[in-house]
């Protein structure tokens, strides 16, 4: 048996996603991470005062919208073809 030669066999490896794939993954996990963030907080100094800012707009409407935004993107991202060519 012959060994095969390293220089005859160049192997490149083929990637499932490509850069624009990743770009638009990157931006929906930066949405979902300011999701999260808007609805961090509400916590009241004294536990015996209750804070109803923890009922705010901001944290049960927007926050999870944005996080359902995000995931969206996300399918986006997992669902596009970076090898699309435009006519």
């Amino acid at each position: 048996m012959k060994k095969q030669s390293s220089k005859n066999n160049s192997y490149t490896p083929d990637f499932v996603f490509g850069k624009k794939n990743y770009i638009v993954m990157a931006i929906g996990l930066a949405v979902i991470a300011l999701g999260f963030i808007l609805m961090a907080g509400g916590r009241s100094d004294d536990p015996n005062v209750f804070n109803p800012d923890i009922y705010s707009f901001r944290r049960i409407r927007l926050a999870p919208t944005i996080v359902l935004i995000g995931f969206g993107i996300e399918i986006y991202a997992i669902l596009l073809n970076p090898n699309k060519k435009k006519k």
